[in-house]
């Protein structure tokens, strides 16, 4: 199987290096020629999302690439098309959300915890005890943060499933689509990277390797 992740090499090794573990070839880039050919998309972590996208001024944002912008956010719409599963993390994540109209908090002044740089920080978070990731993890379970920006309004058609306890919006989904969009990163809480206060990574990597399967 062949996952395209639609970012930088020199952003995406912790990725490559998950998906391989899981069987998966990595095609890091932004090129969409061969996209039909891909099993599955990964929009990886990085900078800030250029407010305009979601009709607002700049207010907190930064690291705006607007041309990586510009391909990342035309590969979800590609695999979108073709009904690929889709894994967004962190930025990925928040791209899913604008693509499906939301908004996004611009900096998160009052959530400390979840504004570290360069260090990920340790939380508690809830999910819904119906959905894909309850069935990994349980309902209640720790994870990484590294981010200063958050979902705001969830895009139409994409639901909540799961939070932090201080209200961030930590994961959607999508009823229709084989979308998992979370705002922490599992790539960075497997295999070498294993830690003992979250749990393990690999399982969403697995996951979306099984949803990749079932579109053969």
């Amino acid at each position: 199987m062949r996952i395209l992740v639609a970012g930088l090499p020199e952003k995406t090794k912790n990725y490559v290096e998950a998906l391989h573990a899981t069987g998966m070839e990595a095609v890091v880039g932004l090129d969409l020629k061969e996209a039909g050919r891909m099993n599955g998309l990964i929009l990886p972590g990085g900078a800030d999302i250029d407010p305009a996208r979601y009709g607002q001024a700049l207010c907190g944002s930064r690291g705006i690439d607007p041309e990586l912008d510009q391909a990342q956010f035309a590969a979800l719409a590609c695999f979108l098309q073709m009904r690929k599963p889709i894994l967004g993390i962190c930025k990925g994540h928040q791209i899913i959300n604008v693509h499906f109209g939301g908004s996004l908090i611009q900096d998160m002044k009052n959530k400390e915890r979840h504004r570290a740089e360069p260090d990920d920080q340790v939380h508690l978070t809830h999910v819904t005890a119906d959905c894909w990731l309850a069935g990994l993890y349980g309902t209640d379970f720790s994870v990484n943060s590294a981010h200063h920006q958050s979902v705001d309004r969830p895009g139409d058609g994409l639901f909540v499933i799961q939070k932090s306890d201080d209200g961030v919006i930590e994961a959607l989904s999508h009823p229709d689509l084989p979308i998992l969009s979370l705002q922490w990163h599992p790539e960075r809480m497997c295999r070498r990277h294993r830690r003992k206060d979250t749990v393990d990574g690999m399982a969403v990597f697995q996951y979306f390797g099984e949803l990749c399967r079932m579109q053969e």
